[in-house]
C-alpha cells in the first residue's frame, strides 16, 4: 500500500538536524465533535509514543514493529528484495473531547536510529480522521526537544525533565517552538499487521536487598526479565537520579558486574514529584540500584504479547522448572515483531538463533502471526543478485555464516506449515528458498559449502563452552570451535536441500525433487570424504557433537554412533555449540 492509503495528503516532518541523542515532541491540533469516531494513522521513527491532551495512548509499547524501514542503507553489495513499515492505527475517540484537541508525538530512537544501521533523522506522520474531515502532520505543527537528551538504544536512557516537563499538555504554549520541517517520503510499502506488539504483561513487587557499589539502594524483583522500573522521583531541580541493571547479585548485595551490561537508565529532576519509566528501552534484569532521590513502585514486564499454547505439569520439579523457564525465556525475547538472540545486548532477529528454536516456541506459544511476520522480514532481507540471506531479520550488521543462518528462509516456513497446516507459506516463500540454494552453490569448493559474503564472518557451529580435551590434546580451557564450518555449513546445506523435498510434494512442485535429492547425496558423500576417519570411525575426533552431524545425514559406519554414544557416557555433559547441541540431543534420544 501507499502513504496516501494511510496519511492522505500528510506530510513526513521532522527538524532539519539534531544532535547525537537528541529527541523531539510533535505538536499539532485537531477538532472533534460529540459523538464522533475519531481514528488516528500514526508513525513515529525510530520509536514513538504519542499523547492526545497529555495522556499516552499506549504507555508501555515499542512503535512502530521493526522492519527493514525504507530503501536508504542496504548492505554493501546488495538490494534487499523489500522494505516495509507496519502502520499502528488507533481509536482515539475516549481521549478527546468537544473541541480544539491536541496530538504530541515524542518520537525518539529504537532500531531507526540504530548505531550499526542508521537510516535516517527521527520524523513523523499522522492522519487523524473526524468523521467526513482529516487533520494532518504537515508544516504547521511545532516541534521542539523532547525529554530524552541521553541515549543508546542497547544500553541507556536519560531524560531530563528540566524546563520541558510539561510539553505534551494541551495547555502547553509552544509558540517559541518553530514550525515542523517536511523531509522526504519513505521509499517503502507501508502494511499492516496481527503480528503482536510488545506490551505492558505483568507488574513485579521490588524489595531491597542491600547497598549498592555507588551507594544507592539495590532493590530485587524476584526472577530475571524484560522491562523497566517505575519510580517516584523526588530530586531537586537539576539533580540525577541513576538506575543501573544486572541480572544477578553478589552475596553482599551489591550488583554483579558480570551481568550488568552497561545497562542505565537516568533522570534529571525539575523539583516536582512525579512518576518515570523509560521511554524508548527496555532492559533485561533482575536487580537494580537506585541512586538518588527516588523511590521504586514496581516493576513493569514488557514483552510481546503472545499467548501461551501449551501446558505442561509433572512429578519431577526440575522438568517443570525446565518448561516454566523455556517459556518465560523465549517470551522475553520477543520484542518489537520479532525473535531475538538476547533481551538485552543485542536484541537482534539472529536468523540462526530464530530458525533454531521456531519448532519449539510454535509448539508452546500461540507465536503464529509473529513468525509469519519475521518471515516476512526474512524474505525482505534476502538479496535480489545472489539470494544471500542475512545473518539478522531485519537486517543489522552482524556475524553469521551460510547454512545455520541462511536456511531459516527454510525452516521458518516448513515449520509453520507443520504446526499450523496452511501450505501457502510455502508456496510464497518456495522462489525465496531456491534462490538460497544457487547461493549456497556458488559458495562451495569441492563440494563443501566453504565461503560466505566477502568480508563477512563464515561461521559453522557458534559458542560452544569452555571444556578440556586431554583426550585431544587440548589441556586448557577453550572456547575454539574444533568442528570445521564448512562440515557444519554443509550439514545445513543437506538438510536444506532434503526440507524442501517435502516441500515440493506439498505444494505441487514434484519437479523439482529429483534434482534436490542429487545434490544433497553429492554433498553428503563431500562430507564423508573430507571429514570421516576409516580408522577409528569418527568425525573430527568425535568433538562437539561432529558425529551427530555425521549420524543426522546418515554418514559414517557401525562405529560412528557407537563411539558417540561411549563419549557422551563418559564426559556427561554438552561441549557443543547452538547448532551442535540440538543435533546431539535428537541423535542422542
Amino acid at each position: 500500500m501507499t502513504q496516501t492509503d494511510f496519511f492522505k495528503n500528510a506530510k513526513w516532518v521532522g527538524a532539519t538536524a539534531r544532535n547525537a541523542s537528541d529527541f523531539f515532541v510533535l505538536r499539532g491540533h485537531f477538532d472533534a465533535k460529540t459523538g464522533e469516531r475519531i481514528a488516528l494513522n500514526v508513525l513515529g521513527l525510530g520509536f514513538f509514543k504519542c499523547y492526545i491532551n497529555g495522556t499516552c495512548i499506549d504507555p508501555d509499547t515499542f512503535l512502530p514493529l521493526s522492519s527493514d524501514f525504507e530503501n536508504s542503507c542496504d548492505p554493501t553489495g546488495e538490494v534487499l528484495s523489500g522494505h516495509r513499515i507496519y502502520v499502528p492505527q488507533f481509536d482515539i475517540t475516549p481521549f478527546v473531547h468537544e473541541g480544539d484537541n491536541v496530538i504530541a508525538l515524542h518520537f525518539g530512537g529504537g532500531w531507526y536510529t540504530h548505531k550499526c544501521r542508521v537510516f535516517g533523522l527521527p520524523k513523523a506522520i499522522y492522519c487523524i480522521t473526524a468523521g467526513e474531515r482529516t487533520y494532518v502532520s504537515d508544516e504547521s505543527c511545532r516541534i521542539g526537544k523532547g525529554l530524552v537528551d541521553d541515549y543508546t538504544f542497547v544500553q541507556s536512557e536519560q531524560q531530563n525533565y528540566t524546563a520541558r516537563c510539561d510539553c505534551f499538555a494541551p495547555d502547553f504554549d509552544d509558540g517559541a517552538w518553530p514550525h515542523a520541517t517536511p523531509t522526504e517520503a519513505l521509499d517503502t510499502l507501508y502494511c499492516t499487521t496481527d503480528c503482536p506488539t510488545d506490551t505492558l504483561i505483568a507488574t513485579l513487587p521490588v524489595k531491597a536487598i542491600g547497598t549498592g557499589a555507588q551507594g544507592g539502594t539495590v532493590y530485587d524483583c524476584g526472577e530475571n526479565t524484560t522491562g523497566y522500573p517505575v519510580l517516584t522521583l523526588h530530586a531537586a531541580a537539576g539533580e540525577t537520579v541513576e538506575v543501573l541493571f544486572s541480572e544477578g547479585a553478589l552475596s553482599n548485595g551489591q550488583l554483579d558486574p558480570t551481568h550488568a551490561h552497561k545497562q542505565r537508565f537516568a533522570v534529571i529532576g525539575d523539583g516536582t514529584t512525579r512518576t518515570v519509566q523509560p521511554e524508548f528501552t527496555w532492559f533485561g534484569f533482575r536487580y537494580f540500584e537506585v541512586v538518588g532521590k527516588a523511590l521504586p513502585q514496581c516493576v513493569k514486564v514488557v514483552h510481546a504479547n503472545v499467548a501461551s499454547a501449551s501446558t505442561f505439569d509433572s512429578d519431577n520439579e526440575t522438568l517443570n522448572w525446565i518448561y516454566r523457564t523455556f517459556l518465560h525465556t523465549m517470551l522475553c525475547n520477543l520484542h518489537t515483531g520479532h525473535p531475538s538472540d538476547c533481551p538485552h545486548i543485542e536484541r537482534r532477529g539472529y536468523t540462526g538463533d530464530g530458525q533454531l528454536t521456531c519448532h519449539a516456541v510454535l509448539s508452546a506459544l500461540n507465536a503464529k502471526a509473529l513468525y509469519e511476520k519475521w518471515l516476512q522480514d526474512i524474505a525482505d532481507c534476502q538479496d535480489t543478485l545472489t539470494g544471500h540471506i542475512q545473518y539478522t531479520a531485519p537486517y543489522i550488521r552482524s556475524g553469521g555464516g551460510p547454512g545455520g543462518w541462511g536456511c531459516a528462509i527454510v525452516e521458518v516456513p516448513y515449520q509453520l506449515y507443520r504446526h499450523y497446516g496452511d501450505a501457502a507459506v510455502l508456496a510464497k516463500y518456495y522462489p525465496n528458498m531456491r534462490r538460497y540454494i544457487d547461493y549456497l552453490e556458488a559458495h562451495s569448493e569441492f563440494g563443501l559449502v566453504t565461503s560466505d559474503k566477502e568480508g563477512e564472518w563464515c561461521l559453522g557451529d557458534w559458542c560452544g563452552p569452555n571444556i578440556l580435551y586431554p583426550s585431544k590434546g587440548i589441556t586448557s580451557h577453550s572456547q575454539q570451535i574444533l568442528v570445521p564450518a564448512a562440515m557444519v555449513n554443509t550439514y545445513f546445506m543437506v538438510k536444506t536441500l532434503q526440507t524442501p523435498c517435502k516441500i515440493a510434494r506439498i505444494i505441487g512442485q514434484e519437479q523439482d525433487i529429483a534434482e534436490y535429492k542429487q545434490k544433497a547425496e553429492a554433498r553428503k558423500r563431500a562430507i564423508q570424504a573430507a571429514y570421516f576417519n576409516t580408522h577409528d570411525g569418527n568425525f573430527m575426533m568425535n568433538a562437539q557433537g561432529a558425529n551427530a552431524f555425521a549420524v543426522d545425514l546418515g554418514l559414517g559406519d557401525h562405529r560412528t554412533y557407537a563411539n558417540l554414544v561411549r563419549y557422551y557416557q563418559q564426559v556427561g555433559c554438552y561441549d557443543t555449540g547452538i547448532f551442535g547441541t540440538d543435533v546431539l540431543t535428537r541423535i542422542l534420544f
